[in-house]
């Protein structure tokens, strides 16, 4: 059985280092769009490109010249434009008729070869070299990041550098898993559904975070905000009794989205978008 963690770290950040790491972020951003937009047809999910190594190769070269990234950067851009891609293609196949996904919040994707982990610090990889960033850990022990990413009994995968625009500090998001054999040692809640669950974040930025490191943003609500705004005021110009009935109908399917997007779990599904924000 598999068991996920994921801990969070706040970064001790200098001003030198921020303004690197935003010049990165920028960066990566850009080849995770310009593979979005390589990977898209808006003609039929069948001509979308989902295969990771010939997108890669296609891209790669390009973007190393575009750009002052690492290459392992550049490898994970296109890895986070690409699997975009896939899910959106995979909601098309079952009827969910969306757009390209497009990357706006400041996140990048690290593994062992771009991001080397001391006990309490981490050295992370820029358009500017590496830098070389302490962990702001809490006083009470063992902290998460203590108990799941230094222990043994966890291996480590990946890591998510993540910028929090509203307290203008940046978190590491450090993704763990081990297996287990048996039951007697793993950590169940008393919703067994939900054990792999660390913590959910209810803030702007992250509406929910879950242990396998996938966020859910802010921006997606309020974009739907202002969708159904949107809609309303036309319907309401038109005056005529078919726009009444649609806003009628309209009303209902912003309520009853409204109370899926109040849960702790995202929305399975939402209102046909003219839009799709990926973080």
């Amino acid at each position: 059985m598999e068991v996920r963690r994921t801990a969070v770290v706040k970064l001790a950040v200098s001003d030198e280092q921020r303004d690197a790491l935003h010049r990165t972020t920028k960066q990566y951003l850009y080849c995770a769009n310009r593979t979005s937009e390589f990977c898209w047809s808006n003609t039929s999910f069948t001509e979308c490109k989902t295969n990771k190594r010939q997108v890669r190769d296609a891209l790669y070269a390009d973007l190393r010249e575009e750009t002052d990234l690492q290459a392992q950067l550049v490898q994970a851009a296109i890895r986070r434009g690409v699997e975009a891609v896939n899910g959106v293609v995979e909601r098309w196949k079952k009827g969910q008729r969306i757009s390209r996904p497009t990357f706006t919040a400041e996140t990048m994707d690290y593994d062992t070869r771009s991001a080397t982990f001391s006990r309490n610090k981490v050295s992370l990889a820029t358009v500017e070299g590496r830098v070389e960033l302490p962990f702001v850990l809490p006083s009470d022990s063992p902290t998460p990041y203590e108990r799941y990413a230094l222990s043994e009994d966890y291996e480590f995968r990946e890591s998510t550098l993540r910028y929090d625009s509203v307290t203008d500090e940046f978190y590491l998001h450090l993704s763990t898993r081990r297996y287990e054999s048996g039951d007697n040692d793993v950590e169940v809640s008393a919703d067994t559904e939900h054990q792999t669950v660390l913590g959910i974040d209810l803030g702007v930025n992250s509406l929910a975070v879950a242990s396998t490191g996938t966020f859910w943003q802010g921006d997606d609500y309020d974009h739907w905000c202002r969708e159904f705004e949107k809609r309303r005021g036309e319907m309401q110009q038109r005056g005529t009794q078919a726009a009444h009935n649609t806003l009628l109908r309209l009303g209902k399917r912003e309520e009853a989205w409204r109370k899926q997007t109040s849960t702790q779990s995202p929305p399975r599904s939402s209102p046909k978008p003219l839009r799709t924000d990926v973080t």
